[in-house]
Order: structure tokens, then C-alpha cells, then sequence
């Protein structure tokens, strides 16, 4: 079995790569490239490596400036002080402007763990999915997190890219394609459909193996990319099974269950379980008691997909 891997390391990792191949690519920081790992990007090439201090708005600002002058910079901080802090700079001065800025944001979600709930990001994915012209990327493992890397690095225009702290298993296949804004059937089932991001897509094909014993086939979509939706994928499989779990690490308001039910309340109206956090703020402790308290479990997706069938065989049988 492939070894656990934290999504922020192959960050790091990726960047030294990348740098090798694309000369205009340069990487900032603030104050913490130690904990976002770039800085293996600052030892490999310490000319193309800016640590800001501690100042995540004038980071912002700067790695704007950098993008018009022709450089792809990578602007890395936590995520909570990339899309709180430094709000007004990422929204006016990079997506206002469509520039091409890819902020890298490491320490997200509740598996930040004991720095407790002023460094949980629990609600930057719709920070930066409301943004227009902002892509928005969370890769579910480190053999993602290099694809997308790459993958943003050659895409012309501002990305918000979700990482990780905590090591998490590798699920996603090496030789699987990857593509920004189309998601990708890990698992093919004819009952219902899980449609997750992150570190939650390794629970969710847990969550449908075991629903396999109890006879219930349950398809599993990594949805990596939540901003552009693959909205064709998700309707698709909407129609194919007739009912929904969403699951991310995240705040349920304005994240990918939000983005799913936007889609399919509009073109295929089926039955929609969101599993995510609740309207609260986090709070200190080991990672795996967080995601136990708050409900990002392997267990609470099989709850959920009986849900989501006891809602779809209500509604056939009204019909009916």
C-alpha cells in the first residue's frame, strides 16, 4: 500500500519540479515556509523565493504585480490568512484584475487540529468561489496535489489551490488523468452517487465499500475542482442513480455541497445530503477526534447515503 502523504508536502515537492521546468515561476511566502513546504522551493532556487513576513496583504499585492510582469507566481500562506486576511487584496488586485496568481493555501479544514478554530478554514472555499475568474482546486491526495500543480502552473489565470496538513492516504490511481473542472469516477455504482473533494474522497469510497455489503452500489465522484463544477459529470450520474452525498471539509454553507445542489436543483432535482460542518466554528484538538465530533467520517457517509435512499424511494413512492 502506497505511504500516507500530507497534500502540503507534495506541494513542496511539486514546486521544486516545476521550477526546473518553468524559469518564470517564482514562489512567496509569509513568514511560514516551513509549514507550507516552500521551502524546498527557496533552497533550490533561492533567487526566485520572496518570504514577505509576516504581511499576507502586501504578499497578495506583491504576487499581482509579479503576474504582470510576466512571472507565475505561487503565493502560500494558511488558508485562513490567504482568503480572510488578505480578502480585499486576493478580491480586487488579483481576481478583479484576472491576473495570473495561484495562491496555495496549506493548514485548511478541521485536520489543522490542535491550533484550534482561529486557524481552521472552514469557509475559504466559498470565500474564493464567489470570486469571478477565481478557479478553485483541492486535490485528495499527494499524487493529486502534483498533477495539479503542474497543471495550474500552465493555466492562464487566477487559482485558489486547497492543501492540507495532516498526511492522508493515496487514492487517487498515479496514472490517473487529471484535468482542471472535470471530476473523476473512482468508484461505479447504480444506487447513489457520493461527490466529494479533499481528504474526504478516501472516506467516501470507504463509506461505499461498506454499503457494498449491504447490497447498495454506490458510485464515487473526486470532484476536485469545485469552481468550474463539472456540471455535466454530476448530472449525469444524478440521473443515473437518483440520489446525492456531497462530503468536504468545509463549512456545508457555500462549499461544494452548496455548488452541487445549485446544479442539480436546477437541472436534475433529486434528493441531496450534504455532510460537512455545520454553521460553527471549530475548536483545539487531534485531528481524528475533530473529524469524530464533527461528523467527517466514514461512518457518517454511510449514514448519509441511507438518507439520501429512504429520500429517493419516499419520493418514488409519492409518485407512485
Amino acid at each position: 500500500m502506497a505511504e500516507n502523504v500530507a497534500t502540503r508536502d507534495a506541494y513542496g515537492k511539486a514546486l521544486v519540479e516545476l521550477g526546473k521546468s518553468l524559469e518564470n515561476v517564482v514562489v512567496l511566502d509569509a513568514d511560514l515556509s516551513k509549514s507550507t513546504k516552500t521551502i524546498l522551493f527557496a533552497e533550490a532556487f533561492p533567487d526566485r523565493f520572496f518570504n514577505l513576513g509576516v504581511a499576507e496583504a502586501d504578499m497578495m499585492g506583491t504576487a499581482a504585480g509579479l503576474a504582470a510582469s510576466g512571472y507565475i507566481p505561487f503565493a502560500s500562506t494558511f488558508g485562513v490568512f490567504a482568503t480572510g486576511r488578505a480578502f480585499d487584496q486576493v478580491r480586487n488586485s488579483i481576481a478583479y484584475t484576472r491576473l495570473n496568481v495561484k495562491i496555495a493555501a496549506t493548514h485548511t479544514g478541521l485536520t489543522v487540529g490542535e491550533d484550534g478554530a482561529s486557524h481552521q478554514a472552514l469557509e475559504d472555499i466559498a470565500l474564493m468561489r464567489v470570486l469571478p475568474h477565481m478557479t478553485v482546486v483541492v486535490p485528495a491526495d499527494g499524487n493529486q496535489t502534483r498533477q495539479a500543480v503542474e497543471a495550474v502552473a500552465r493555466f492562464q489565470g487566477p487559482v485558489y489551490l486547497r492543501l492540507g496538513r495532516p498526511k492522508v492516504p493515496q487514492v487517487i490511481p498515479v496514472d490517473m488523468p487529471f484535468e482542471l473542472g472535470r471530476g473523476q469516477v473512482l468508484r461505479e455504482g447504480n444506487d447513489l452517487t457520493y461527490v466529494t473533494t479533499g481528504m474526504m474522497t478516501g472516506l467516501a469510497l470507504e463509506a461505499a465499500a461498506a454499503l457494498h455489503t449491504r447490497g447498495i452500489g454506490a458510485s464515487v465522484v473526486n470532484m476536485h475542482t469545485i469552481k468550474p463544477l463539472d456540471e455535466a459529470l454530476l448530472v449525469q450520474l444524478a440521473r443515473k442513480t437518483g440520489a446525492v452525498v456531497t462530503g468536504e471539509e468545509h463549512s456545508m454553507i457555500g462549499g461544494l455541497g452548496g455548488a452541487v445542489a445549485e446544479v442539480l436543483t436546477a437541472e436534475c432535482p433529486v434528493p441531496v445530503i450534504r455532510v460537512g460542518v455545520k454553521d460553527t466554528f471549530g475548536e483545539s484538538g487531534p485531528p481524528e477526534a475533530l473529524l469524530e465530533k464533527y461528523g467527517l467520517t466514514a461512518r457518517q457517509l454511510v449514514t448519509a447515503g441511507l438518507e439520501a435512499l429512504e429520500k429517493k424511494t419516499s419520493g418514488l413512492r409519492r409518485q407512485d
